[in-house]
Protein backbone atom coordinates (compact mmCIF):
# COMPACT_ATOMS: atom_id res chain seq x y z
CA UNK A 1 0.00 0.00 0.00
CA UNK A 2 1.08 3.62 -1.24
CA UNK A 3 1.79 5.28 2.38
CA UNK A 4 2.93 8.76 0.45
CA UNK A 5 0.02 11.54 0.94
CA UNK A 6 0.26 14.45 -1.17
CA UNK A 7 -0.94 17.73 1.05
CA UNK A 8 -3.95 18.26 -0.27
CA UNK A 9 -4.88 15.00 -0.03
CA UNK A 10 -3.59 14.63 4.06
CA UNK A 11 -5.91 14.76 7.33
CA UNK A 12 -5.96 16.40 9.84
CA UNK A 13 -6.70 14.62 13.15
CA UNK A 14 -7.86 15.62 16.31
CA UNK A 15 -6.82 15.10 20.00
CA UNK A 16 -9.04 11.76 20.06
CA UNK A 17 -7.69 10.37 16.55
CA UNK A 18 -11.13 11.88 14.40
CA UNK A 19 -10.64 13.00 11.10
CA UNK A 20 -11.29 16.60 11.08
CA UNK A 21 -11.72 19.03 8.51
CA UNK A 22 -8.93 21.38 7.64
CA UNK A 23 -9.50 24.89 9.06
CA UNK A 24 -11.14 27.62 6.72
CA UNK A 25 -8.12 30.61 6.22
CA UNK A 26 -8.35 32.88 9.15
CA UNK A 27 -10.60 35.78 7.44
CA UNK A 28 -9.85 38.35 10.63
CA UNK A 29 -6.22 37.86 9.83
CA UNK A 30 -7.08 38.35 5.86
CA UNK A 31 -9.31 41.55 6.93
CA UNK A 32 -6.44 42.92 8.90
CA UNK A 33 -3.65 42.61 6.33
CA UNK A 34 -5.77 44.55 3.75
CA UNK A 35 -6.29 47.05 6.65
CA UNK A 36 -2.33 47.39 7.19
CA UNK A 37 -2.08 47.95 3.49
CA UNK A 38 -4.43 50.73 3.28
CA UNK A 39 -3.10 52.06 5.92
CA UNK A 40 0.93 52.77 4.61
CA UNK A 41 1.70 55.94 4.25
CA UNK A 42 5.14 55.40 2.59
CA UNK A 43 3.85 54.74 -0.87
CA UNK A 44 5.51 55.45 -4.06
CA UNK A 45 2.75 58.53 -4.71
CA UNK A 46 3.80 59.83 -1.42
CA UNK A 47 7.16 59.41 -1.89
CA UNK A 48 7.52 61.06 -5.26
CA UNK A 49 5.64 63.77 -4.14
CA UNK A 50 7.48 64.18 -0.87
CA UNK A 51 10.91 64.29 -3.42
CA UNK A 52 9.17 67.10 -5.64
CA UNK A 53 8.24 69.17 -2.45
CA UNK A 54 12.12 68.76 -1.29
CA UNK A 55 13.16 70.02 -5.14
CA UNK A 56 10.96 72.81 -4.54
CA UNK A 57 11.51 74.19 -1.28
CA UNK A 58 14.90 73.75 -1.66
CA UNK A 59 15.52 75.25 -5.26
CA UNK A 60 13.55 78.13 -3.74
CA UNK A 61 16.03 77.93 -1.22
CA UNK A 62 18.98 77.97 -3.18
CA UNK A 63 17.50 80.53 -5.58
CA UNK A 64 17.04 83.12 -3.38
CA UNK A 65 20.71 82.54 -1.98
CA UNK A 66 22.25 83.10 -5.60
CA UNK A 67 20.16 85.54 -6.40
CA UNK A 68 21.02 87.70 -3.53
CA UNK A 69 24.72 86.99 -4.06
CA UNK A 70 24.79 87.72 -8.07
CA UNK A 71 22.42 91.15 -7.60
CA UNK A 72 24.78 92.71 -4.79
CA UNK A 73 27.81 91.51 -6.70
CA UNK A 74 26.60 93.14 -9.83
CA UNK A 75 25.08 96.43 -8.47
CA UNK A 76 27.10 97.03 -5.09
CA UNK A 77 22.90 98.14 -4.05
CA UNK A 78 21.78 96.11 -0.76
CA UNK A 79 18.51 98.49 -1.09
CA UNK A 80 17.99 97.27 -4.68
CA UNK A 81 19.20 93.82 -3.60
CA UNK A 82 16.70 93.59 -0.80
CA UNK A 83 13.67 95.43 -3.03
CA UNK A 84 14.41 92.82 -5.48
CA UNK A 85 13.90 90.16 -3.32
CA UNK A 86 10.90 91.16 -1.86
CA UNK A 87 8.92 92.00 -5.00
CA UNK A 88 9.66 89.30 -6.93
CA UNK A 89 7.16 87.51 -3.90
CA UNK A 90 4.80 89.86 -4.41
CA UNK A 91 2.67 88.15 -7.25
CA UNK A 92 2.67 85.19 -5.42
CA UNK A 93 1.10 86.80 -2.49
CA UNK A 94 -1.77 88.64 -5.03
CA UNK A 95 -2.64 85.61 -6.87
CA UNK A 96 -2.10 83.03 -4.34
CA UNK A 97 -6.76 82.95 -3.23
CA UNK A 98 -7.70 82.73 -7.29
CA UNK A 99 -4.56 79.76 -7.77
CA UNK A 100 -6.14 77.92 -4.91
CA UNK A 101 -9.32 78.30 -7.20
CA UNK A 102 -7.23 76.78 -9.97
CA UNK A 103 -6.02 73.61 -8.19
CA UNK A 104 -9.63 72.97 -7.09
CA UNK A 105 -10.97 72.73 -10.39
CA UNK A 106 -8.30 71.42 -12.11
CA UNK A 107 -5.91 68.67 -12.09
CA UNK A 108 -3.84 69.14 -9.22
CA UNK A 109 -1.25 66.19 -10.53
CA UNK A 110 -1.05 68.29 -14.38
CA UNK A 111 -0.75 71.81 -12.12
CA UNK A 112 1.87 70.47 -9.83
CA UNK A 113 3.84 69.08 -12.80
CA UNK A 114 3.74 72.10 -15.38
CA UNK A 115 4.58 74.69 -12.51
CA UNK A 116 7.65 72.43 -12.29
CA UNK A 117 8.17 72.55 -15.70
CA UNK A 118 7.74 76.13 -16.29
CA UNK A 119 10.24 77.10 -12.99
CA UNK A 120 12.71 74.63 -14.27
CA UNK A 121 12.79 75.97 -17.71
CA UNK A 122 12.77 79.67 -16.21
CA UNK A 123 15.71 78.93 -14.19
CA UNK A 124 17.43 77.11 -16.89
CA UNK A 125 17.39 80.12 -19.33
CA UNK A 126 18.68 82.27 -16.53
CA UNK A 127 21.39 80.18 -15.90
CA UNK A 128 22.81 79.41 -19.23
CA UNK A 129 22.60 83.52 -19.99
CA UNK A 130 24.80 84.06 -17.10
CA UNK A 131 27.63 81.31 -18.51
CA UNK A 132 27.28 83.26 -21.63
CA UNK A 133 28.02 86.76 -19.62
CA UNK A 134 24.08 88.39 -21.43
CA UNK A 135 22.13 87.73 -18.06
CA UNK A 136 20.87 91.47 -16.26
CA UNK A 137 19.04 92.08 -13.49
CA UNK A 138 15.67 91.94 -15.34
CA UNK A 139 16.01 89.14 -16.41
CA UNK A 140 16.83 87.40 -12.93
CA UNK A 141 13.64 89.65 -11.52
CA UNK A 142 11.00 88.16 -14.46
CA UNK A 143 12.39 84.71 -13.11
CA UNK A 144 11.98 85.70 -9.73
CA UNK A 145 8.13 86.68 -10.34
CA UNK A 146 7.81 83.42 -12.33
CA UNK A 147 8.67 81.23 -9.60
CA UNK A 148 6.74 82.95 -7.58
CA UNK A 149 3.37 82.49 -9.04
CA UNK A 150 4.56 79.15 -9.82
CA UNK A 151 5.14 78.41 -6.14
CA UNK A 152 1.25 79.68 -5.08
CA UNK A 153 0.07 77.09 -7.49
CA UNK A 154 2.06 73.90 -6.67
CA UNK A 155 2.16 74.68 -3.12
CA UNK A 156 -1.51 74.80 -1.84
CA UNK A 157 -2.21 71.62 -5.20
CA UNK A 158 0.90 69.52 -2.85
CA UNK A 159 -0.87 70.13 0.50
CA UNK A 160 -4.73 69.60 -1.22
CA UNK A 161 -2.79 66.20 -2.80
CA UNK A 162 -1.81 64.83 0.79
CA UNK A 163 -4.98 63.74 1.99
CA UNK A 164 -5.95 61.48 -0.92
CA UNK A 165 -2.95 59.61 -1.38
CA UNK A 166 -2.22 58.73 2.35
CA UNK A 167 -4.57 56.87 4.81
CA UNK A 168 -6.18 59.47 7.37
CA UNK A 169 -4.45 57.70 10.08
CA UNK A 170 -1.67 58.72 8.73
CA UNK A 171 -2.05 62.77 7.45
CA UNK A 172 -0.66 63.68 11.21
CA UNK A 173 2.49 61.75 10.58
CA UNK A 174 2.83 62.88 6.90
CA UNK A 175 2.30 66.61 7.49
CA UNK A 176 5.11 66.17 10.14
CA UNK A 177 7.40 64.81 7.20
CA UNK A 178 6.47 67.42 5.20
CA UNK A 179 7.21 69.95 7.82
CA UNK A 180 10.93 67.87 8.02
CA UNK A 181 10.94 67.97 4.67
CA UNK A 182 10.63 72.50 4.76
CA UNK A 183 12.87 72.16 7.63
CA UNK A 184 15.64 70.82 6.18
CA UNK A 185 16.14 72.22 2.53
CA UNK A 186 15.39 75.84 4.04
CA UNK A 187 18.73 74.87 6.75
CA UNK A 188 20.43 72.83 4.37
CA UNK A 189 19.78 75.67 1.60
CA UNK A 190 20.60 78.97 3.40
CA UNK A 191 23.56 77.06 5.35
CA UNK A 192 25.00 75.55 1.83
CA UNK A 193 24.39 78.11 -0.17
CA UNK A 194 26.71 80.78 0.56
CA UNK A 195 29.09 78.11 0.14
CA UNK A 196 27.79 76.98 -2.54
CA UNK A 197 28.02 79.99 -4.68
CA UNK A 198 31.95 80.62 -3.71
CA UNK A 199 32.83 77.23 -5.33
CA UNK A 200 30.70 76.90 -8.19
CA UNK A 201 29.16 80.55 -8.70
CA UNK A 202 25.66 82.40 -9.34
CA UNK A 203 25.26 80.46 -12.94
CA UNK A 204 26.08 77.00 -11.94
CA UNK A 205 23.24 77.17 -9.46
CA UNK A 206 20.67 78.59 -11.42
CA UNK A 207 21.54 76.08 -14.13
CA UNK A 208 21.95 73.08 -11.30
CA UNK A 209 18.22 74.45 -9.75
CA UNK A 210 16.50 74.51 -13.11
CA UNK A 211 17.28 70.82 -14.11
CA UNK A 212 16.08 69.32 -10.44
CA UNK A 213 12.65 71.40 -11.04
CA UNK A 214 12.79 69.57 -14.24
CA UNK A 215 13.45 66.28 -13.19
CA UNK A 216 10.97 67.07 -10.34
CA UNK A 217 7.79 67.53 -12.80
CA UNK A 218 8.81 64.36 -14.60
CA UNK A 219 8.74 62.12 -11.27
CA UNK A 220 5.39 63.68 -10.39
CA UNK A 221 3.98 62.58 -13.79
CA UNK A 222 3.93 59.11 -11.99
CA UNK A 223 1.76 59.90 -8.89
CA UNK A 224 -1.90 59.04 -8.80
CA UNK A 225 -3.93 62.13 -7.65
CA UNK A 226 -7.52 61.61 -7.72
CA UNK A 227 -9.32 64.41 -9.71
CA UNK A 228 -11.75 66.58 -7.71
CA UNK A 229 -15.58 65.93 -9.07
CA UNK A 230 -17.04 69.38 -10.59
CA UNK A 231 -19.82 69.57 -13.27
CA UNK A 232 -19.30 69.20 -16.69
CA UNK A 233 -21.47 72.21 -18.14
CA UNK A 234 -19.86 74.71 -15.82
CA UNK A 235 -16.76 76.41 -17.68
CA UNK A 236 -13.88 77.58 -15.57
CA UNK A 237 -14.13 80.96 -16.65
CA UNK A 238 -17.64 81.62 -16.00
CA UNK A 239 -17.27 79.88 -12.22
CA UNK A 240 -13.95 81.35 -11.23
CA UNK A 241 -15.31 83.89 -9.20
CA UNK A 242 -18.18 81.75 -7.58
CA UNK A 243 -15.76 79.36 -6.75
CA UNK A 244 -13.16 82.46 -5.42
CA UNK A 245 -16.27 83.86 -2.98
CA UNK A 246 -17.58 80.14 -1.91
CA UNK A 247 -13.91 79.67 -0.80
CA UNK A 248 -14.23 83.28 1.58
CA UNK A 249 -17.53 81.43 2.57
CA UNK A 250 -17.02 78.36 3.53
CA UNK A 251 -14.25 79.63 5.56
CA UNK A 252 -16.32 82.28 7.45
CA UNK A 253 -18.75 80.40 8.07
CA UNK A 254 -17.18 77.21 9.12
CA UNK A 255 -16.60 78.33 12.89
CA UNK A 256 -13.91 76.01 13.73
CA UNK A 257 -11.60 77.13 10.39
CA UNK A 258 -12.50 80.82 10.69
CA UNK A 259 -10.97 80.72 14.56
CA UNK A 260 -8.22 78.86 13.18
CA UNK A 261 -7.67 81.65 10.37
CA UNK A 262 -7.92 84.23 12.93
CA UNK A 263 -5.55 83.01 15.68
CA UNK A 264 -3.05 81.85 12.94
CA UNK A 265 -2.95 85.37 11.81
CA UNK A 266 -2.77 87.29 14.80
CA UNK A 267 -0.21 85.11 16.36
CA UNK A 268 2.08 84.84 13.30
CA UNK A 269 1.78 88.81 13.57
CA UNK A 270 3.56 88.96 16.89
CA UNK A 271 5.82 86.18 16.28
CA UNK A 272 7.31 88.33 12.97
CA UNK A 273 7.67 91.13 15.49
CA UNK A 274 9.70 88.69 17.79
CA UNK A 275 11.52 87.24 14.75
CA UNK A 276 12.74 90.00 13.27
CA UNK A 277 13.92 91.61 17.30
CA UNK A 278 15.96 88.83 17.89
CA UNK A 279 18.62 89.27 15.59
CA UNK A 280 19.16 93.09 17.42
CA UNK A 281 18.81 91.26 20.71
CA UNK A 282 21.59 89.17 20.82
CA UNK A 283 23.08 91.86 18.80
CA UNK A 284 22.90 94.57 21.22
CA UNK A 285 23.29 92.15 24.15
CA UNK A 286 26.93 92.09 25.65
CA UNK A 287 27.56 88.26 26.36
CA UNK A 288 25.75 87.21 22.76
CA UNK A 289 26.68 88.52 19.67
CA UNK A 290 26.18 87.48 16.18
CA UNK A 291 28.16 84.13 16.45
CA UNK A 292 25.83 83.34 19.16
CA UNK A 293 22.62 84.19 17.39
CA UNK A 294 23.46 81.72 14.59
CA UNK A 295 23.58 78.66 17.00
CA UNK A 296 20.41 79.79 18.58
CA UNK A 297 18.46 79.46 15.44
CA UNK A 298 20.40 76.54 14.66
CA UNK A 299 19.65 74.80 18.02
CA UNK A 300 15.53 76.40 17.08
CA UNK A 301 15.58 74.40 13.50
CA UNK A 302 16.94 71.46 15.31
CA UNK A 303 14.15 71.39 18.11
CA UNK A 304 11.30 71.98 14.68
CA UNK A 305 12.95 69.06 13.34
CA UNK A 306 13.10 67.04 16.21
CA UNK A 307 9.07 67.87 16.81
CA UNK A 308 8.43 66.54 13.05
CA UNK A 309 10.23 63.95 13.42
CA UNK A 310 8.50 62.60 16.63
CA UNK A 311 5.27 63.21 15.57
CA UNK A 312 5.87 61.34 11.62
CA UNK A 313 6.92 58.47 13.65
CA UNK A 314 3.96 58.18 16.49
CA UNK A 315 0.27 58.31 15.55
CA UNK A 316 -1.58 59.91 17.76
CA UNK A 317 -5.04 59.69 18.89
CA UNK A 318 -7.42 62.53 17.56
CA UNK A 319 -8.66 63.19 21.24
CA UNK A 320 -5.70 63.90 22.31
CA UNK A 321 -4.80 66.91 19.92
CA UNK A 322 -6.33 69.61 21.61
CA UNK A 323 -4.37 68.90 24.70
CA UNK A 324 -0.95 68.65 23.09
CA UNK A 325 -2.10 71.63 20.97
CA UNK A 326 -2.14 73.67 24.03
CA UNK A 327 0.32 72.47 25.39
CA UNK A 328 2.79 73.18 22.72
CA UNK A 329 1.16 76.63 22.27
CA UNK A 330 1.97 77.67 25.93
CA UNK A 331 5.01 76.03 25.88
CA UNK A 332 6.26 77.95 22.90
CA UNK A 333 5.51 80.90 23.74
CA UNK A 334 6.92 81.20 27.36
CA UNK A 335 9.86 79.75 26.15
CA UNK A 336 10.67 82.60 23.67
CA UNK A 337 9.35 85.17 26.54
CA UNK A 338 11.44 83.73 28.65
CA UNK A 339 14.56 84.20 26.51
CA UNK A 340 14.71 87.93 27.45
CA UNK A 341 14.91 87.10 31.09
CA UNK A 342 17.70 84.61 31.20
CA UNK A 343 21.67 85.51 30.64
CA UNK A 344 23.56 82.24 30.60
CA UNK A 345 23.56 80.97 27.07
CA UNK A 346 23.55 76.94 27.49
CA UNK A 347 19.88 78.16 29.11
CA UNK A 348 18.79 80.00 26.63
CA UNK A 349 19.73 77.32 23.83
CA UNK A 350 17.38 75.23 25.91
CA UNK A 351 14.68 77.13 25.96
CA UNK A 352 15.29 77.62 21.78
CA UNK A 353 14.82 73.79 21.55
CA UNK A 354 11.94 73.68 23.61
CA UNK A 355 10.34 76.20 21.63
CA UNK A 356 11.14 75.03 18.28
CA UNK A 357 9.65 71.71 18.94
CA UNK A 358 6.48 73.22 20.30
CA UNK A 359 6.48 75.73 17.69
CA UNK A 360 6.89 72.01 15.21
CA UNK A 361 3.99 70.72 16.52
CA UNK A 362 1.56 73.72 16.56
CA UNK A 363 2.11 73.88 12.88
CA UNK A 364 1.68 70.14 12.43
CA UNK A 365 -1.96 69.86 14.60
CA UNK A 366 -3.23 73.02 12.72
CA UNK A 367 -2.53 71.59 9.30
CA UNK A 368 -3.66 68.15 9.47
CA UNK A 369 -6.76 69.26 11.13
CA UNK A 370 -7.95 71.45 8.34
CA UNK A 371 -7.01 68.38 5.97
CA UNK A 372 -8.75 66.51 7.86
CA UNK A 373 -12.05 68.85 7.78
CA UNK A 374 -11.57 70.66 4.95
CA UNK A 375 -13.84 68.76 1.56
CA UNK A 376 -11.83 68.25 -1.24
CA UNK A 377 -13.06 70.52 -3.42
CA UNK A 378 -12.32 73.30 -1.06
CA UNK A 379 -8.78 72.16 -0.31
CA UNK A 380 -6.62 74.38 -2.83
CA UNK A 381 -8.64 77.44 -1.96
CA UNK A 382 -8.42 77.07 1.64
CA UNK A 383 -4.90 76.41 1.88
CA UNK A 384 -3.73 79.64 -0.57
CA UNK A 385 -5.58 81.65 1.44
CA UNK A 386 -4.17 80.52 4.72
CA UNK A 387 -0.70 81.13 2.93
CA UNK A 388 -1.74 84.49 1.27
CA UNK A 389 -3.03 85.31 4.88
CA UNK A 390 0.02 84.27 6.62
CA UNK A 391 2.68 85.67 4.71
CA UNK A 392 0.64 89.01 3.47
CA UNK A 393 1.16 90.08 6.91
CA UNK A 394 4.60 88.71 7.82
CA UNK A 395 6.02 92.39 6.21
CA UNK A 396 3.80 94.52 8.03
CA UNK A 397 5.18 92.70 11.52
CA UNK A 398 8.57 93.60 10.35
CA UNK A 399 8.54 96.98 9.53
CA UNK A 400 6.29 97.27 13.04
CA UNK A 401 9.17 95.35 14.87
CA UNK A 402 11.60 97.11 13.33
CA UNK A 403 9.75 100.92 14.60
CA UNK A 404 9.21 99.41 18.03
CA UNK A 405 13.00 98.36 18.67
CA UNK A 406 14.19 101.80 17.85
CA UNK A 407 11.86 103.52 20.85
CA UNK A 408 11.33 100.41 23.41
CA UNK A 409 13.33 98.14 24.88
CA UNK A 410 13.72 95.00 22.44
CA UNK A 411 13.30 92.47 25.59
CA UNK A 412 10.24 93.97 26.47
CA UNK A 413 8.79 94.32 23.04
CA UNK A 414 9.72 90.43 22.65
CA UNK A 415 7.88 89.74 26.15
CA UNK A 416 4.82 91.47 25.31
CA UNK A 417 4.44 89.97 22.18
CA UNK A 418 5.13 86.33 23.46
CA UNK A 419 2.33 87.26 25.80
CA UNK A 420 -0.01 88.98 23.82
CA UNK A 421 0.19 85.38 21.50
CA UNK A 422 -0.36 83.35 24.17
CA UNK A 423 -3.39 85.21 25.64
CA UNK A 424 -5.09 85.45 22.23
CA UNK A 425 -4.23 81.78 21.33
CA UNK A 426 -6.36 80.97 24.51
CA UNK A 427 -9.30 83.12 23.89
CA UNK A 428 -9.87 81.34 20.87
CA UNK A 429 -8.98 77.69 21.97
CA UNK A 430 -11.56 77.87 24.99
CA UNK A 431 -14.53 77.75 22.35
CA UNK A 432 -15.82 74.70 22.11
CA UNK A 433 -16.00 74.64 17.71
CA UNK A 434 -12.29 75.39 18.20
CA UNK A 435 -11.83 71.82 20.43
CA UNK A 436 -14.38 70.26 17.65
CA UNK A 437 -12.47 70.81 15.02
CA UNK A 438 -8.98 70.17 16.04
CA UNK A 439 -10.17 66.96 17.49
CA UNK A 440 -12.46 65.84 14.70
CA UNK A 441 -12.35 62.19 13.91
CA UNK A 442 -13.09 61.32 10.61
CA UNK A 443 -14.34 57.84 11.57
CA UNK A 444 -16.08 59.13 14.56
CA UNK A 445 -18.11 61.50 13.60
CA UNK A 446 -19.57 63.69 10.56
CA UNK A 447 -18.08 66.94 9.43
CA UNK A 448 -21.52 68.60 9.86
CA UNK A 449 -21.26 67.65 13.48
CA UNK A 450 -18.79 70.21 14.21
CA UNK A 451 -19.50 72.90 11.66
Amino acid sequence: MNNDISSTEKEVYDGEGIAAKPEPPDKDQEQTQIVELKERMWTRGFLLLGQGQLVSLLGDAAYAIALGFWVLSVTGSTALMGTLMASSTLPGLLVGPFAGVAVDRGDRRFIMVLMDVIRGLSVIFIGIEGFTGMLRVWMVFVSGIILSLCGAFFQPAVYSAIPDIVPESKIVNANSVFSMLSLGSTTIGNSAGGFLYQLLGAPFMFLFNGISFIFSGISLIFVKVPQNSKKKEQHFSQNFCNDFKKGLSFVWNFKGLRYIFLMGTITNFFFGIVAVLLLPLFQKTANLGPAKYGIFMAVFMAGMFLGATVTSVFNLPPSKRMFLLTISLVFNNIALALITVFQAFALILALAMLAGIANSLVNVFMKSSMQFTVPKDMRGKVFSLRGTVKQGFAPLAMAIGGVLGEFLPIRVVISACCIMSLLISLAFMVRPQFKRFINYDPKAAKLQDIM
